[in-house]
Protein backbone atom coordinates (compact mmCIF):
# COMPACT_ATOMS: atom_id res chain seq x y z
CA UNK A 1 0.00 0.00 0.00
CA UNK A 2 1.72 3.24 -1.14
CA UNK A 3 2.16 5.54 2.13
CA UNK A 4 0.58 9.01 2.00
CA UNK A 5 2.20 12.53 1.84
CA UNK A 6 1.91 15.13 4.08
CA UNK A 7 3.36 17.51 2.75
CA UNK A 8 4.16 19.63 5.15
CA UNK A 9 3.88 21.05 8.60
CA UNK A 10 0.17 21.97 7.85
CA UNK A 11 -0.62 18.35 8.44
CA UNK A 12 -3.54 17.34 11.14
CA UNK A 13 -2.69 20.70 13.31
CA UNK A 14 -6.19 19.80 14.84
CA UNK A 15 -5.97 15.97 16.11
CA UNK A 16 -4.56 16.72 19.74
CA UNK A 17 -7.87 18.83 20.38
CA UNK A 18 -10.48 16.50 18.67
CA UNK A 19 -12.98 14.50 20.47
CA UNK A 20 -12.16 12.11 22.72
CA UNK A 21 -14.22 9.32 20.95
CA UNK A 22 -11.97 9.85 17.79
CA UNK A 23 -9.50 6.69 18.78
CA UNK A 24 -12.17 5.04 19.61
CA UNK A 25 -14.28 5.37 16.34
CA UNK A 26 -11.21 4.04 14.56
CA UNK A 27 -11.83 0.62 15.99
CA UNK A 28 -15.02 0.52 14.10
CA UNK A 29 -14.53 -1.56 10.64
CA UNK A 30 -16.11 -1.34 7.66
CA UNK A 31 -16.66 -5.00 6.99
CA UNK A 32 -18.81 -4.38 4.21
CA UNK A 33 -15.97 -2.98 2.21
CA UNK A 34 -14.37 -4.79 -1.00
CA UNK A 35 -11.42 -6.15 0.05
CA UNK A 36 -9.72 -6.00 -3.31
CA UNK A 37 -10.48 -1.88 -3.50
CA UNK A 38 -7.16 -0.68 -3.67
CA UNK A 39 -6.15 -2.72 -6.70
CA UNK A 40 -9.49 -2.17 -8.41
CA UNK A 41 -9.27 1.84 -8.58
CA UNK A 42 -5.06 1.81 -8.19
CA UNK A 43 -5.04 4.20 -10.98
CA UNK A 44 -6.96 7.05 -9.29
CA UNK A 45 -5.76 6.34 -5.74
CA UNK A 46 -2.16 8.17 -4.81
CA UNK A 47 -0.81 10.30 -2.15
CA UNK A 48 -2.84 13.41 -1.10
CA UNK A 49 0.13 15.29 -2.70
CA UNK A 50 -0.90 13.72 -6.07
CA UNK A 51 -4.49 14.13 -5.55
CA UNK A 52 -4.34 18.39 -4.71
CA UNK A 53 -1.97 18.82 -7.76
CA UNK A 54 -5.49 18.84 -9.88
CA UNK A 55 -5.73 22.38 -8.52
CA UNK A 56 -5.16 25.52 -9.94
CA UNK A 57 -5.08 29.08 -9.55
CA UNK A 58 -8.03 31.02 -9.14
CA UNK A 59 -9.67 27.85 -8.32
CA UNK A 60 -13.20 27.50 -6.06
CA UNK A 61 -12.55 23.91 -3.64
CA UNK A 62 -15.19 22.86 -1.83
CA UNK A 63 -13.73 21.59 1.45
CA UNK A 64 -16.85 20.37 3.42
CA UNK A 65 -17.47 20.93 7.26
CA UNK A 66 -17.25 19.76 10.78
CA UNK A 67 -16.67 16.04 10.18
CA UNK A 68 -16.59 15.99 6.74
CA UNK A 69 -13.66 18.27 6.32
CA UNK A 70 -10.67 16.30 4.62
CA UNK A 71 -7.91 17.13 6.94
CA UNK A 72 -5.59 15.04 4.62
CA UNK A 73 -6.12 16.84 1.52
CA UNK A 74 -6.55 20.09 3.14
CA UNK A 75 -3.07 19.66 4.70
CA UNK A 76 -2.06 19.15 1.48
CA UNK A 77 -3.39 21.75 -0.50
CA UNK A 78 -2.69 24.14 2.16
CA UNK A 79 1.19 22.92 1.42
CA UNK A 80 0.31 23.85 -1.86
CA UNK A 81 0.10 27.56 -0.93
CA UNK A 82 3.87 29.01 -2.29
CA UNK A 83 2.75 27.30 -6.15
CA UNK A 84 -1.04 28.56 -5.91
CA UNK A 85 -2.52 31.84 -6.19
CA UNK A 86 -6.37 33.18 -5.97
CA UNK A 87 -7.82 29.92 -4.89
CA UNK A 88 -10.97 30.18 -3.05
CA UNK A 89 -12.20 27.45 -0.41
CA UNK A 90 -15.08 27.40 0.91
CA UNK A 91 -16.02 25.23 4.33
CA UNK A 92 -18.31 25.41 7.58
CA UNK A 93 -17.22 25.17 11.52
CA UNK A 94 -14.08 23.73 9.73
CA UNK A 95 -11.56 21.84 12.30
CA UNK A 96 -8.87 22.58 9.87
CA UNK A 97 -6.69 26.04 10.25
CA UNK A 98 -6.59 28.20 7.17
CA UNK A 99 -5.78 31.34 9.36
CA UNK A 100 -2.15 31.44 8.46
CA UNK A 101 -0.83 34.98 7.17
CA UNK A 102 1.46 32.45 4.24
CA UNK A 103 -1.61 30.46 3.06
CA UNK A 104 -3.93 33.45 3.41
CA UNK A 105 -1.59 35.38 0.91
CA UNK A 106 -2.85 32.61 -2.12
CA UNK A 107 -6.51 31.75 -0.13
CA UNK A 108 -9.36 33.38 0.00
CA UNK A 109 -11.28 31.17 2.79
CA UNK A 110 -14.81 31.43 3.13
CA UNK A 111 -17.37 29.98 6.06
CA UNK A 112 -20.40 29.65 6.11
CA UNK A 113 -20.40 29.01 9.89
CA UNK A 114 -18.17 30.24 12.14
CA UNK A 115 -15.85 27.93 14.71
CA UNK A 116 -13.11 28.09 16.88
CA UNK A 117 -10.20 28.23 14.66
CA UNK A 118 -11.71 30.68 12.17
CA UNK A 119 -13.84 32.81 14.69
CA UNK A 120 -10.89 35.59 15.29
CA UNK A 121 -10.38 35.26 11.79
CA UNK A 122 -13.36 36.14 10.82
CA UNK A 123 -13.60 39.00 13.59
CA UNK A 124 -10.43 40.22 12.29
CA UNK A 125 -11.62 40.18 8.52
CA UNK A 126 -8.83 37.28 7.31
CA UNK A 127 -11.30 35.02 6.26
CA UNK A 128 -14.67 36.17 5.28
CA UNK A 129 -18.26 34.90 6.44
CA UNK A 130 -21.61 34.14 4.66
CA UNK A 131 -24.23 33.91 6.09
CA UNK A 132 -26.47 30.99 4.86
CA UNK A 133 -30.16 30.96 3.95
CA UNK A 134 -32.61 28.38 4.06
CA UNK A 135 -31.80 25.40 1.84
CA UNK A 136 -34.13 24.23 -0.26
CA UNK A 137 -33.88 20.56 -1.93
CA UNK A 138 -31.11 20.07 -4.76
CA UNK A 139 -29.81 23.35 -4.02
CA UNK A 140 -26.85 24.64 -1.81
CA UNK A 141 -27.86 27.98 0.19
CA UNK A 142 -26.98 31.29 -1.42
CA UNK A 143 -23.42 32.31 -0.77
CA UNK A 144 -22.45 28.61 -1.68
CA UNK A 145 -24.36 27.75 -4.93
CA UNK A 146 -21.40 27.74 -6.85
CA UNK A 147 -20.13 26.28 -9.19
CA UNK A 148 -16.89 24.53 -7.50
CA UNK A 149 -13.83 23.32 -9.29
CA UNK A 150 -13.26 20.91 -7.21
CA UNK A 151 -14.87 19.37 -4.02
CA UNK A 152 -12.80 17.67 -1.56
CA UNK A 153 -15.07 14.85 -0.06
CA UNK A 154 -14.24 12.48 2.85
CA UNK A 155 -15.74 9.27 1.95
CA UNK A 156 -15.37 5.52 3.19
CA UNK A 157 -13.84 2.32 0.38
CA UNK A 158 -16.09 1.63 -1.63
CA UNK A 159 -18.32 -2.10 -1.19
CA UNK A 160 -18.25 -4.57 -3.90
CA UNK A 161 -20.56 -2.75 -6.16
CA UNK A 162 -18.45 0.62 -5.81
CA UNK A 163 -20.89 2.53 -3.31
CA UNK A 164 -18.90 4.51 -0.64
CA UNK A 165 -20.90 6.25 2.59
CA UNK A 166 -20.20 9.97 3.86
CA UNK A 167 -20.09 8.43 7.39
CA UNK A 168 -21.10 9.89 10.26
CA UNK A 169 -21.45 13.47 8.28
CA UNK A 170 -23.25 13.60 4.65
CA UNK A 171 -24.19 17.80 5.70
CA UNK A 172 -23.70 18.73 1.95
CA UNK A 173 -21.94 15.86 0.48
CA UNK A 174 -24.24 15.15 -2.51
CA UNK A 175 -25.24 18.66 -3.35
CA UNK A 176 -21.60 19.76 -3.55
CA UNK A 177 -20.33 16.66 -5.53
CA UNK A 178 -23.20 17.83 -7.76
CA UNK A 179 -21.80 21.56 -8.23
CA UNK A 180 -18.52 20.65 -8.62
CA UNK A 181 -16.38 19.50 -11.82
CA UNK A 182 -14.16 17.49 -10.39
CA UNK A 183 -14.28 15.02 -7.15
CA UNK A 184 -10.94 13.78 -4.89
CA UNK A 185 -12.00 11.61 -2.54
CA UNK A 186 -10.31 11.12 1.15
CA UNK A 187 -10.97 7.82 2.05
CA UNK A 188 -11.74 6.96 5.74
CA UNK A 189 -11.74 2.93 6.35
CA UNK A 190 -13.59 3.39 10.01
CA UNK A 191 -16.37 5.21 8.27
CA UNK A 192 -19.65 3.97 9.12
CA UNK A 193 -22.64 3.17 6.90
CA UNK A 194 -26.38 4.23 7.32
CA UNK A 195 -29.34 4.19 5.32
CA UNK A 196 -30.63 7.15 3.30
CA UNK A 197 -28.65 8.62 0.88
CA UNK A 198 -25.56 8.20 2.53
CA UNK A 199 -23.73 6.92 -0.26
CA UNK A 200 -21.73 8.09 -3.34
CA UNK A 201 -20.38 5.80 -6.01
CA UNK A 202 -16.34 5.57 -6.34
CA UNK A 203 -16.58 6.22 -9.88
CA UNK A 204 -17.60 9.74 -9.46
CA UNK A 205 -13.83 10.85 -7.92
CA UNK A 206 -11.40 11.68 -10.36
CA UNK A 207 -8.79 10.96 -7.18
CA UNK A 208 -8.27 9.00 -4.49
CA UNK A 209 -6.05 9.42 -1.20
CA UNK A 210 -6.26 7.71 1.88
CA UNK A 211 -6.77 9.51 5.29
CA UNK A 212 -3.81 10.20 7.58
CA UNK A 213 -5.78 9.59 10.72
CA UNK A 214 -9.31 9.84 11.79
CA UNK A 215 -11.79 12.13 10.78
CA UNK A 216 -11.30 15.22 13.25
CA UNK A 217 -14.44 17.51 14.19
CA UNK A 218 -13.86 21.22 16.53
CA UNK A 219 -13.57 20.76 20.08
CA UNK A 220 -16.43 21.45 21.97
CA UNK A 221 -15.76 22.90 25.11
CA UNK A 222 -16.99 20.86 28.40
CA UNK A 223 -20.04 22.39 29.96
CA UNK A 224 -19.23 23.53 33.65
CA UNK A 225 -21.11 22.41 36.64
CA UNK A 226 -23.26 25.36 36.15
CA UNK A 227 -24.21 25.12 32.70
CA UNK A 228 -24.75 20.89 33.23
CA UNK A 229 -27.37 21.99 36.52
CA UNK A 230 -28.69 23.87 33.98
CA UNK A 231 -29.11 21.73 31.75
CA UNK A 232 -30.58 18.93 33.55
CA UNK A 233 -33.70 21.41 35.03
CA UNK A 234 -34.23 22.51 31.72
CA UNK A 235 -34.31 19.31 30.08
CA UNK A 236 -36.16 17.60 32.62
CA UNK A 237 -38.83 20.96 32.25
CA UNK A 238 -39.03 19.90 28.69
CA UNK A 239 -39.50 16.33 28.75
CA UNK A 240 -42.51 17.11 31.29
CA UNK A 241 -44.35 19.96 30.37
CA UNK A 242 -43.27 20.75 26.85
CA UNK A 243 -42.85 17.93 24.55
CA UNK A 244 -45.91 15.55 23.83
CA UNK A 245 -45.89 12.39 23.02
CA UNK A 246 -46.00 11.51 19.38
CA UNK A 247 -43.89 14.84 18.71
CA UNK A 248 -41.08 14.57 15.70
CA UNK A 249 -37.96 15.99 17.30
CA UNK A 250 -35.16 18.25 15.87
CA UNK A 251 -32.91 18.21 18.70
CA UNK A 252 -30.33 21.59 17.92
CA UNK A 253 -26.79 20.99 19.81
CA UNK A 254 -25.53 22.90 22.61
CA UNK A 255 -24.77 23.51 25.73
CA UNK A 256 -28.41 22.45 26.80
CA UNK A 257 -30.38 20.50 24.11
CA UNK A 258 -27.43 17.52 23.25
CA UNK A 259 -28.35 16.39 27.02
CA UNK A 260 -32.30 16.48 26.12
CA UNK A 261 -31.91 12.45 24.67
CA UNK A 262 -31.58 11.04 28.48
CA UNK A 263 -34.62 12.97 29.92
CA UNK A 264 -37.13 11.55 27.52
CA UNK A 265 -37.05 8.00 28.80
CA UNK A 266 -41.08 8.55 30.24
CA UNK A 267 -42.38 9.44 26.66
CA UNK A 268 -44.23 7.44 23.61
CA UNK A 269 -43.69 7.14 20.48
CA UNK A 270 -41.33 10.10 19.29
CA UNK A 271 -39.77 10.62 16.36
CA UNK A 272 -36.76 12.14 15.13
CA UNK A 273 -36.19 14.63 12.37
CA UNK A 274 -33.36 16.36 12.80
CA UNK A 275 -30.00 18.31 11.29
CA UNK A 276 -27.26 17.21 13.76
CA UNK A 277 -28.18 13.66 15.81
CA UNK A 278 -26.48 13.56 19.31
CA UNK A 279 -25.92 10.80 21.57
CA UNK A 280 -28.46 8.86 23.49
CA UNK A 281 -30.93 8.51 20.58
CA UNK A 282 -30.13 4.87 20.26
CA UNK A 283 -31.18 3.76 23.76
CA UNK A 284 -34.38 5.70 23.02
CA UNK A 285 -34.79 3.22 19.80
CA UNK A 286 -34.24 0.27 21.84
CA UNK A 287 -36.51 1.16 24.24
CA UNK A 288 -39.21 1.76 22.21
CA UNK A 289 -39.36 5.49 23.23
CA UNK A 290 -38.29 6.51 19.62
CA UNK A 291 -40.80 4.57 17.35
CA UNK A 292 -40.84 7.24 14.43
CA UNK A 293 -44.30 6.05 14.03
CA UNK A 294 -46.58 9.60 13.62
CA UNK A 295 -43.89 11.10 11.48
CA UNK A 296 -45.66 11.91 8.21
CA UNK A 297 -41.82 12.05 6.31
CA UNK A 298 -39.80 9.05 6.52
CA UNK A 299 -42.23 6.94 8.57
CA UNK A 300 -40.33 4.64 10.82
CA UNK A 301 -37.07 6.14 10.37
CA UNK A 302 -34.67 8.54 12.50
CA UNK A 303 -33.31 11.35 9.95
CA UNK A 304 -30.62 13.49 10.12
CA UNK A 305 -27.66 14.69 8.42
CA UNK A 306 -24.49 14.10 10.58
CA UNK A 307 -23.81 12.13 14.23
CA UNK A 308 -21.89 14.02 16.45
CA UNK A 309 -21.00 13.65 19.88
CA UNK A 310 -21.31 10.32 20.04
CA UNK A 311 -19.42 7.59 22.26
CA UNK A 312 -17.84 4.69 20.17
CA UNK A 313 -20.37 2.21 21.15
CA UNK A 314 -23.48 3.99 19.68
CA UNK A 315 -21.69 4.38 16.38
CA UNK A 316 -20.75 1.07 16.10
CA UNK A 317 -24.59 0.34 16.59
CA UNK A 318 -25.78 2.68 13.92
CA UNK A 319 -23.29 0.93 11.69
CA UNK A 320 -25.66 -0.33 9.28
CA UNK A 321 -28.90 0.22 11.71
CA UNK A 322 -32.41 0.02 9.48
CA UNK A 323 -34.19 2.55 11.33
CA UNK A 324 -31.76 5.15 10.90
CA UNK A 325 -30.87 7.32 7.88
CA UNK A 326 -28.88 9.97 6.98
CA UNK A 327 -28.95 12.54 4.07
CA UNK A 328 -27.95 16.07 2.66
CA UNK A 329 -28.80 18.81 5.18
CA UNK A 330 -30.42 20.25 2.21
CA UNK A 331 -32.80 17.48 2.49
CA UNK A 332 -33.34 17.51 6.16
CA UNK A 333 -33.42 21.60 6.39
CA UNK A 334 -35.86 22.21 3.72
CA UNK A 335 -38.74 24.14 4.95
CA UNK A 336 -41.08 22.85 2.68
CA UNK A 337 -40.06 19.03 3.88
CA UNK A 338 -40.36 20.22 7.86
CA UNK A 339 -44.12 21.91 6.98
CA UNK A 340 -44.95 18.52 6.34
CA UNK A 341 -43.88 16.95 9.80
CA UNK A 342 -47.10 18.89 11.59
CA UNK A 343 -46.42 18.03 15.20
CA UNK A 344 -42.44 19.33 14.75
CA UNK A 345 -41.46 20.22 18.28
CA UNK A 346 -37.52 22.00 17.54
CA UNK A 347 -35.28 22.68 19.98
CA UNK A 348 -32.46 25.13 19.86
CA UNK A 349 -30.20 27.13 21.95
CA UNK A 350 -29.58 30.66 21.81
CA UNK A 351 -27.12 33.09 23.32
CA UNK A 352 -29.13 35.37 24.02
CA UNK A 353 -33.08 35.98 24.43
CA UNK A 354 -34.17 39.35 24.59
CA UNK A 355 -37.78 40.28 26.30
CA UNK A 356 -40.18 39.76 23.55
CA UNK A 357 -38.73 36.86 22.23
CA UNK A 358 -36.57 37.44 19.57
CA UNK A 359 -33.50 35.18 19.38
CA UNK A 360 -29.92 35.83 19.23
CA UNK A 361 -27.78 32.58 18.53
CA UNK A 362 -24.52 33.41 16.65
CA UNK A 363 -22.97 37.12 17.78
CA UNK A 364 -22.51 39.06 20.58
CA UNK A 365 -23.19 42.49 19.26
CA UNK A 366 -21.26 42.62 15.95
CA UNK A 367 -18.60 39.84 17.16
CA UNK A 368 -19.57 36.70 15.00
CA UNK A 369 -19.73 33.48 17.27
CA UNK A 370 -21.18 31.05 14.99
CA UNK A 371 -24.16 30.63 12.23
CA UNK A 372 -27.54 30.55 11.70
CA UNK A 373 -27.26 26.71 11.18
CA UNK A 374 -30.33 24.62 10.30
CA UNK A 375 -32.10 26.76 13.65
CA UNK A 376 -33.89 29.28 11.36
CA UNK A 377 -35.29 26.48 9.04
CA UNK A 378 -36.85 24.35 12.32
CA UNK A 379 -37.94 27.15 14.34
CA UNK A 380 -40.09 28.37 11.63
CA UNK A 381 -41.41 25.26 10.15
CA UNK A 382 -42.01 24.38 13.24
CA UNK A 383 -43.81 27.66 14.33
CA UNK A 384 -46.34 27.49 11.50
CA UNK A 385 -47.50 24.45 11.65
CA UNK A 386 -48.65 22.62 14.33
CA UNK A 387 -45.48 22.06 16.19
CA UNK A 388 -43.47 24.20 18.51
CA UNK A 389 -40.69 26.38 18.29
CA UNK A 390 -38.63 26.27 21.36
CA UNK A 391 -35.28 28.06 22.46
CA UNK A 392 -33.09 26.84 25.28
CA UNK A 393 -30.91 28.55 27.42
CA UNK A 394 -29.43 29.29 30.66
CA UNK A 395 -30.79 32.40 32.66
CA UNK A 396 -27.08 33.55 32.94
CA UNK A 397 -23.52 32.88 33.20
CA UNK A 398 -20.15 33.68 35.06
CA UNK A 399 -17.55 35.53 32.72
CA UNK A 400 -14.98 35.79 35.20
CA UNK A 401 -16.38 36.37 38.34
CA UNK A 402 -19.51 38.69 36.74
CA UNK A 403 -22.41 36.95 36.23
CA UNK A 404 -24.03 38.33 33.04
CA UNK A 405 -28.22 37.74 32.23
CA UNK A 406 -28.81 36.01 29.58
CA UNK A 407 -32.46 37.13 28.64
CA UNK A 408 -31.70 40.81 27.56
CA UNK A 409 -34.01 43.92 27.42
CA UNK A 410 -32.59 44.14 23.81
CA UNK A 411 -29.94 42.86 22.23
CA UNK A 412 -26.56 44.79 21.93
CA UNK A 413 -26.32 47.11 18.50
CA UNK A 414 -24.73 44.73 15.69
CA UNK A 415 -26.54 41.70 17.21
CA UNK A 416 -27.89 39.31 14.73
CA UNK A 417 -31.95 38.01 15.14
CA UNK A 418 -31.31 34.25 14.26
CA UNK A 419 -34.90 33.72 14.75
CA UNK A 420 -37.25 36.62 15.03
CA UNK A 421 -40.00 36.70 17.74
CA UNK A 422 -43.21 35.69 15.68
CA UNK A 423 -41.18 32.37 14.56
CA UNK A 424 -40.34 31.70 18.63
CA UNK A 425 -43.03 29.70 20.80
CA UNK A 426 -41.70 28.77 24.14
CA UNK A 427 -38.24 29.70 26.01
CA UNK A 428 -36.99 27.74 28.71
CA UNK A 429 -34.45 28.13 31.47
CA UNK A 430 -33.46 26.45 34.90
CA UNK A 431 -36.10 28.52 36.03
CA UNK A 432 -38.75 27.86 34.33
CA UNK A 433 -41.04 27.67 30.99
CA UNK A 434 -42.25 30.95 28.65
CA UNK A 435 -45.06 30.18 26.24
CA UNK A 436 -44.81 32.99 23.93
CA UNK A 437 -46.95 31.94 21.25
CA UNK A 438 -50.16 34.17 20.59
CA UNK A 439 -49.00 36.47 23.30
CA UNK A 440 -49.30 40.55 23.84
CA UNK A 441 -45.66 42.11 23.83
CA UNK A 442 -47.02 42.44 27.89
CA UNK A 443 -47.91 39.19 28.19
CA UNK A 444 -44.49 38.61 26.53
CA UNK A 445 -42.23 40.30 28.41
CA UNK A 446 -44.14 39.21 31.74
CA UNK A 447 -43.43 35.48 30.97
CA UNK A 448 -39.47 36.16 29.67
CA UNK A 449 -38.75 38.69 33.14
CA UNK A 450 -40.55 35.27 34.96
CA UNK A 451 -38.08 32.80 33.66
CA UNK A 452 -34.50 35.59 33.96
CA UNK A 453 -32.46 34.48 36.94
CA UNK A 454 -33.54 36.21 39.90
CA UNK A 455 -31.16 39.00 40.67
CA UNK A 456 -31.84 40.29 37.14
CA UNK A 457 -35.59 40.80 37.00
CA UNK A 458 -36.06 44.38 39.10
CA UNK A 459 -33.45 45.44 36.35
CA UNK A 460 -35.16 44.15 33.55
CA UNK A 461 -38.37 45.49 34.54
CA UNK A 462 -37.32 48.60 34.80
CA UNK A 463 -35.28 48.92 31.25
CA UNK A 464 -39.18 46.93 29.93
CA UNK A 465 -40.84 50.21 31.11
CA UNK A 466 -38.20 52.63 29.20
CA UNK A 467 -37.87 50.33 26.17
CA UNK A 468 -41.46 49.16 25.48
CA UNK A 469 -43.50 51.60 27.93
CA UNK A 470 -44.44 48.12 29.86
CA UNK A 471 -44.40 48.14 33.55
Amino acid sequence: MRTLDSGSNYSLTAISLADATDAAEGELKMNRSAANWRERWADRLGTAAQAVSLVRSGNRVWTGGWTSVPMTLCSALAARHRELSDVEVYTFLTPFIWDRPDVLESFRVVTGFVGPYDRAAVRAGRIDYVPLSLPLEGQMPAGLNLNFDIAMIPISPPDEEGWCSFGGGVFFGEVAANCAKTLIGEVHSEFIRTGGANRIHISRFTRLAEAQGLAVRPPIAPRSEETAAAAEAICTLLALEVIPDRATLQIGVGDVSAALPAFLGEKHDLGIHTEILPGGVIELLKRGVVTNRYKSAHPGKVVAAGLVLMPSEELAELDGHPDVELYDIIHTNDPTLLMRLGNLVAVNNALAVDLTGNVCSEAVGPQLFSGPGGQPSFAIAASVTSGLSVIVLPSSELVGKRRLTRIVAGHPAGSTVTVPRMFVDVVVTEQGVARLRGKTLRQRIGEMIAIAYPDFRGELRTEAKRLYGVG
